[in-house]
């Protein structure tokens, strides 16, 4: 309760009667709100956990799909993950940030998930621009666009990741915009230092030749979203991204007949509601291009360098509330899949060219605030060699496997706040 000064002067000479409880509330002190910059911060994140079985003799050569190796056959922290954020507001000019840490062996950060060996995933400042709809502005470092999986398991219908993931990347430098024309249409395009995720900063990406100075990477992105006259199909979403940069160099060729060059990523995905309700579909495209050009005067010709193509389906339907089921289907190829994979996304590298593989999950969420799945998931080498298997201490991109077939049973468990 407020009272004026004068008032409690009159009842001090008692001229006016006021209850003690009154005047002890009056006269109590007065708490003011203080706004601070962390008034609107939230704090989230995860801890993802996983137990995995292979089953048969010898796992030294698991395939080599973004974050398997090294988990075979027992039980594993994959990732605990921490997000710091402030939201900018609706205000015409507006700003805030996300700082996001990862640690463990799926981590992404920095190093683009070699191990984890350094925690920042994302750090950004988003600022708001009052420009037609408004463009949002992210500048620092941010999830890339492209991929139909997230680098954070407990968003995708299967624990483990495709083969299309594992050679997207997973963090850009730079600065990116995304502009709303409406409810159903949204861009994004950005500038980045690097076309793959390389360390933070970096200039040049893994086994590319010295950056070229200004030499920067292109992003895109185009999301299509099925408006609510679509009836079943509203909420539907149709993606498409193209990112160039920066390339590698080819094997073999040295000297000044190598020249820079670009890589070349395509991505086309798609999610579907169908009329069966809480049945959906999903499809994406990955494509990968990075040829080094080199001189016709003493190569003869261009010579390639390298690609790789993948193609996957995926299905998800819920059961009840609690119980949903999920499959998934792909098939990849490359010149030099293994080798191509390598440690920059830490897994073995079985030297093979095609890969189909099929992966079943059953998600029942028994607990509170946790995803809890059994996955199991079969790769098949398509090209008739035997990269998996076998029980090298070390495996390489040349090390013999003794399988054409890699199975897995895992149990995840991922505990979100």
């Amino acid at each position: 309760m407020k009272l004026e000064k004068w008032t409690i002067g009159l009842a001090a000479v008692g001229l006016v009667t006021l209850s003690p409880a009154v005047l002890a509330q009056a006269t109590a002190p007065q708490l003011v709100p203080v706004q601070t910059a962390l008034s609107a911060t939230t704090i989230s994140g995860y801890v993802d956990t996983s137990a995995v079985w292979n089953p048969g003799s010898g796992n030294a050569n698991p395939a080599p799909f973004a974050f398997n190796r090294g988990k075979q056959d027992g039980f594993n922290v994959d990732v605990a993950d921490l997000k710091i954020a402030k939201a900018a507001d609706e205000e015409k000019w507006s700003a805030g940030y996300v700082i996001e840490l990862n640690y463990g062996p799926d981590a992404t950060a920095i190093d683009g998930g070699a191990g984890g060996s350094a925690p920042l995933r994302q750090a950004y400042v988003d600022l708001k621009t009052p420009l037609g709809n408004g463009i949002d502005w992210q500048l620092g470092r941010w999830d890339a666009l492209l991929g139909f999986e997230s680098s954070d398991a407990m968003k995708n219908p299967n624990w483990t990741h495709t083969y299309g993931k594992t050679f997207e990347p997973t963090e850009e430098d730079g600065l990116l915009g995304s502009y709303a024309f409406n409810s159903s249409i949204n861009f994004q395009a950005g500038v980045a230092d690097t076309v793959a995720t390389g360390p933070l900063n970096a200039r040049s990406i893994a086994g590319a030749p010295a950056p070229i100075e200004s030499k920067k990477a292109f992003v895109t992105m185009l999301t299509l979203t099925a408006p609510d006259s679509w009836g079943s199909f509203k909420g539907s979403t149709l993606n498409a991204g193209f990112d160039i940069g920066q390339g590698y160099t080819s094997t073999g060729l040295t000297g000044a007949a190598i020249k820079p060059h670009n890589r070349s990523e395509v991505y086309v995905g798609a999610t579907i509601n169908t009329p069966v309700k809480d049945l959906t579909f999903g499809a994406s495209w990955d494509s990968i291009e990075h040829a080094e050009l080199a001189d016709a005067a003493v190569f003869g010709a261009v010579a390639d360098s390298g690609y790789f193509q993948a193609f996957a389906g995926y299905a998800s339907y819920k059961l009840t509330d609690k119980l949903t089921i999920s499959g998934r289907a792909e098939y990849a190829d490359g010149l030099g899949l293994g080798a191509l994979t390598g440690a920059g996304v830490g897994t073995a590298t079985p030297n093979f060219d095609k890969v189909l593989d099929f992966t079943g999950t059953v998600q029942y969420d028994l607990w509170a605030n946790v995803i809890s799945r059994l996955e199991i998931r079969w790769d098949h080498a398509a090209d008739g060699t035997d990269p998996f298997g076998a029980n090298s201490p070390a495996p390489t991109a040349t090390a013999g496997g003794t399988k054409k077939n890699d199975v897995l049973v895992a149990a995840n468990v991922i505990y979100k706040f």
